[in-house]
């Protein structure tokens, strides 16, 4: 199961903040993040709105290395984050958890 834990949320939503596909991704991922911590034991707790955000954890991190960490990222387009966001309105309507998705 992809993970990313609260610290690598926030770095990310930090380091990607002015860029226009995955600023709105990072900040949608910390979105439900507090949502989760907020509605149960916490986000490293409950698989399920991770497992849901899982297209999206895999759009911002990418292959893990320093040219995604730190690249132009052309793979990151508004298809790529539409298609992500899919599996995270399911959940929040499965789930009735209010969490903004930020730049439809």
């Amino acid at each position: 199961m992809k993970f990313m834990n609260e610290w690598d949320i926030e770095e990310a939503r930090n380091r990607w903040r002015s860029h226009p596909v995955l600023g709105p991704a990072t900040q949608t991922l910390a979105n439900l993040m507090h949502a989760a911590n907020a509605n149960s034991d916490g986000w490293c707790y409950w698989p399920k709105p991770a497992r849901a955000a899982r297209l999206l954890m895999e759009l911002i991190e990418g292959d893990g290395t320093w040219s995604y960490r730190e690249g132009k990222r052309a793979d990151a387009t508004p298809q790529r984050l539409r298609k992500a966001y899919a599996p995270l309105k399911a959940f929040r309507t499965a789930t009735g958890i209010e969490f903004n998705i930020e730049g439809r």
